[in-house]
């Protein structure tokens, strides 16, 4: 078995946090760094976990207090009893009781949102209790709409639009177990999610991560982002906002990248990593983190001189 990185394997965390949502899901979520320090709020994208994070929260936890939580029904929150238990409105719902719960009265933090993630944000964006705790955003690698539509897993050698976007539904919505992870599953996840380039260690990281997803919630989250449409959302996210996409992102490609850059009210830039898939926290760390320490900088610490 392929032994993982340092950088992938989180920190011990300085604390841990149970949540509760207001329909009365319970989320997990943990700090790592100092108290005092900038805070980020980390939210990670379908079929992943608070240790997807892990190589951005090693460059950021020396100086930063940063909160990653599990969504709801990945790593250790609870998993919905029910299909109600799934959609926007509640990721929304989740994000705005994690800033809750882990934002000083007062004060605010950078988000940052994978995939999925990052829609929770889009999701949140009118929300007031949201919105009065975030300096800026940072949306990487994810889209508010048109998932299938621009999905690029299925090779475009395949005749016809139509049939690319139902073999693509396929293959994303399979009710089947990913089972123990093997050399067909690594391959297969690195070419759908990651660049051609990323080492062994790195795609087996993001393979124990992904198959440790409960089928069942892949599946019922696969409905959701299949039908997903927040570009209104998108429009009334006022915060400043940066977007980070990987040019060999075949689930969420550069064309949404672009258009959300052009549909945000307050954009901080677009950043393209060559080479990079769909994992780039996990591919490119130290530039994600850069990022996310950019606006901290740019948005957070420089809000809070000029309010002293």
């Amino acid at each position: 078995m392929t032994a993982l990185p340092a950088d992938c394997v989180l920190p011990d965390a300085a604390e841990e946090y149970r949540i509760r949502s207001a329909d009365g899901h319970w989320i997990h979520a943990a700090g790592y760094g100092p108290e005092d320090a900038p805070l980020v709020v980390l939210a990670h994208g379908w079929t992943c976990s608070t240790r997807f994070w892990a190589p951005v929260i090693h460059q950021l936890a020396a100086d930063h207090r940063v909160v990653a939580y599990d969504q709801r029904g990945h790593g250790r929150s609870d998993i919905p009893a029910t299909a109600a238990g799934y959609s926007t409105a509640k990721l929304a719902d989740d994000l705005a009781a994690v800033l809750g719960r882990v934002v000083p009265a007062g004060a605010r933090a950078v988000l940052a949102g994978h995939s999925m993630g990052g829609m929770t944000i889009m999701a949140a964006a009118d929300r007031a209790e949201v919105a009065d705790r975030t300096a800026a955003v940072l949306l990487v690698s994810t889209g508010p709409g048109d998932l299938l539509t621009e999905l690029k897993v299925v090779p475009g050698a395949v005749p016809g639009r139509g049939l690319r976007r139902f073999l693509g539904r396929q293959l994303l919505q399979s009710r089947l177990p990913l089972g123990r992870v093997s050399p067909v599953s690594r391959a297969a996840l690195k070419y759908a999610t990651m660049g051609p380039a990323t080492p062994a260690d790195l795609v087996e990281a993001s393979a124990r991560i992904v198959h440790a997803c409960p089928t069942g919630v892949r599946y019922r989250w696969s409905r959701v982002l299949g039908t997903l449409d927040l570009y209104a959302e998108l429009s009334r996210l006022t915060a400043p906002t940066a977007v980070v996409v990987g040019t060999r992102d075949l689930l969420t490609p550069p064309v949404h990248a672009r258009r959300m850059l052009a549909a945000l009210p307050a954009p901080e830039g677009l950043l393209e990593l060559p080479g990079v898939g769909h994992m780039s926290p996990l591919e490119r760390p130290a530039e994600v983190a850069g990022e996310i320490r950019r606006l901290v900088n740019s948005r957070l610490l420089t809000a809070r001189k000029a309010a002293e």
